[in-house]
Formats: structure tokens, C-alpha cells, sequence
């Protein structure tokens, strides 16, 4: 039971926000230095972990509810942590570079221990563990990812019609830009499939779409009333920081990796090929096995604490976090990312 509780190793992330709220000053960038230099360190230090349970241990942890409220403990911390800060940068005479801190320090958090969990949750089966991911979206104004994701990401991954697929030689900057506005933009056009089939129109309750917008413009505005233009200031440029964090694991899980089209102009079904995987331990633990990518698009129901390793699926030379930070270097990113595309995936 001791060696499950890794995961909580995940919480060191807002741990390091609140030393950055504590200590300030220069102190205010720790948690961008813990996430993109200290961890990155750690990476390399230790060992990777290619192995998986075996079938009886296997069904030990996939019924264990410890894996479950280790997740759902993350939705006090983010939302007690936001409001604290919010309070704090409205009663707390900070320097802008403090401010700027804080702000990346929010947002690496609502990106980490917000969004990456609501990814989880929001493939689960009870209702009220999705409508908890949905609840993790709001600070990041990311709502529609919920719809985009389930009902558009995994049905295109590895495709050029996949928004949140990057393709081969294509910056993380533009990737910024091509995959925000392309899955809320698919986002929409799901939701009105999805109410086309129910036969219910656009001012339908049912209308999530309609629902996020309203739920995001309300958080707003309680944001405004009780914390003024500062807060409303910190709480969307947190926000923004959070779903960039997000845009930037899109970009290095599926990276010029693609799926060859059949005879029948479908394409083939996703397999443990068309994501990128990595075994390095730290990354694996603060993301919630997110890292093993390969396998959660193979079989999207598993939960994170049972994902396997694939020998086929393409590895990244390093894990997560300093892939986040080498995707930032476009060239170098490039240079070591290209030649492990394989041959027959990369345009010709």
C-alpha cells in the first residue's frame, strides 16, 4: 500500500506553490524551476521503469479506491490554492515580476493537478467522477476539452483532421495556435452532432457547450465582484497558462506520429504506434502515468494506475517534463524528435 501512495509525489507540485506564495520575491518562480529544472534533473537520475503488473496484482489495483481519492484529492488543493492566491495578490502589494511568477506558478498547477487529472476522470464510467474533471476545467477555461477530447481526439488522434495531433516539423508555438482554436471550434461541431442525433435543438438543455460557456462566464464574474481587475487579471492569464500547459503535452504525446489511410479511405484503428510513450519514473508518478500515452489511446477505459508499457510504441528519449522543455527550443526539439518518427509515417 506504501509503494501506491507514489502518486502522491504529484502534490509536490502545488506544494511548490505555496512556497512560492510564502517566500516570494525571486522565490515566486520556484514551482516553473521545480517543474522544468528540478524535475527534468530527477528524470535523468533515475532509472527508467519498463514493467507491468501481472493479472492477479493487476485486478488489485485497478479495485483499489486509493488511486481514486488520490485523484479526486487534487480538487481541494487547486481550488483552495486559486482562491488563496486571489485573495492574496489582491491584499498583497507585489512587484510585477512577482505577480508573473505567481501567475506561471497557478497555472503550472491547474495544467499538472487540473486539467491532466480532469483528463483522467473524465474517461471514467460514474457521472459524478466526470462531472468532478469538468469542475478541474473551469479555472482553465477548458470545458469543451471534456467533449473535444472524448468524442474527437481519440476517435482522429494520429490524423491531420485531429486539431490536437501535431504534425512533422511543426513548432509547439503553432501548435499553440492550430490546436486551441481547432478543438473548440470541434468542440461546437460535436456538440451539434451529438444534439442532431438526440434530435433536441441548440437552446437545449442538454447543450453542454452552452452550459461551459455560462458556468466559465460565472466563475468570472465571481472572480470580478469579490477580487476586482487584479483578480480578474491573475485568474485568466493562470488560466491561460494552464491550458498552454496542456497544449504542450498535446503536442510532444502524438508528434508527427500518423495513421495510414485504408482502401476503404477510413483510417486505421489507433494503435500502441501512434503515441509516444516514456517509462522515466518521475514524469510517470507527477502525471498520473499520463506518460504512458501509447496504451491509454489503445484502451482509453483503463484506469492510469494499470497502464502497461508496449515495446512497439515509439519512446521518448526523455520523459515528459523535459520533453515539455526541449519542445520550446524548436530546432533541438527537431533534431533529436525527427529521426524517431518512423520512416513510414513522415511525409513524403
Amino acid at each position: 500500500m506504501f509503494k501506491d501512495l507514489k502518486y502522491l509525489a504529484a502534490m509536490t507540485l502545488p506544494l511548490s506553490a505555496v512556497i512560492s506564495i510564502y517566500f516570494k520575491g525571486y522565490f515566486s518562480y520556484f514551482t516553473p524551476f521545480y517543474a522544468f529544472v528540478l524535475i527534468p534533473i530527477l528524470e535523468m537520475l533515475l532509472p527508467h521503469d519498463p514493467s507491468n503488473y501481472e493479472d492477479e496484482e493487476r485486478e488489485e489495483k485497478k479495485k483499489s479506491k486509493l488511486f481514486d481519492w488520490m485523484l479526486y484529492l487534487n480538487a481541494p488543493v487547486i481550488f483552495g490554492l486559486l482562491i488563496f492566491l486571489l485573495w492574496d495578490v489582491t491584499n498583497t502589494s507585489y512587484t510585477a515580476y512577482e505577480l508573473v511568477g505567481l501567475i506561471l506558478s497557478m497555472g503550472i498547477v491547474l495544467g499538472t493537478n487540473g486539467i491532466n487529472v480532469a483528463h483522467e476522470l473524465g474517461h471514467r464510467q460514474k457521472t459524478s467522477e466526470r462531472h468532478l474533471g469538468k469542475l478541474l476545467l473551469l479555472p482553465s477555461f477548458y470545458m469543451h476539452f471534456y467533449i473535444e477530447h472524448n468524442f474527437g481526439h481519440h476517435a482522429q488522434a494520429a490524423t491531420k483532421e485531429d486539431p490536437a495531433t501535431a504534425q512533422y516539423n511543426q513548432t509547439v508555438y503553432s501548435f499553440w495556435f492550430t490546436s486551441v482554436i481547432g478543438q473548440y471550434l470541434s468542440a461546437w461541431k460535436l456538440q451539434m452532432k451529438l444534439l442532431k442525433a438526440q434530435k433536441n435543438r441548440f437552446l437545449s438543455y442538454r447543450n453542454d457547450m452552452f452550459w461551459y460557456s455560462i458556468f466559465q462566464c460565472l466563475y468570472i464574474g465571481l472572480v470580478v465582484y469579490f477580487f476586482g481587475t487584479l483578480g480578474l487579471i491573475f485568474a485568466v492569464a493562470s488560466g491561460v497558462v494552464g491550458f498552454l500547459m496542456l497544449e504542450t503535452v498535446n503536442y510532444i504525446e502524438h508528434y508527427g506520429l500518423m495513421r495510414n489511410k485504408l482502401e476503404s479511405g477510413r483510417y486505421e484503428r489507433v494503435r500502441e504506434v501512434h503515441s509516444w510513450n516514456s517509462n522515466h519514473v518521475m514524469g510517470r508518478i507527477v502525471l498520473y502515468e499520463l506518460t504512458r500515452h501509447s496504451d491509454h489511446h489503445y484502451k482509453s477505459s483503463k484506469k492510469y494506475q494499470i497502464l502497461d508499457y508496449h515495446d512497439i510504441s515509439p519512446q521518448m528519449p526523455f520523459g515528459y517534463p523535459t520533453s515539455m522543455v526541449m519542445s520550446f527550443l524548436p530546432p533541438l526539439w527537431f533534431k533529436i524528435m525527427n529521426p524517431r518518427i518512423p520512416k513510414g509515417m513522415k511525409p513524403s
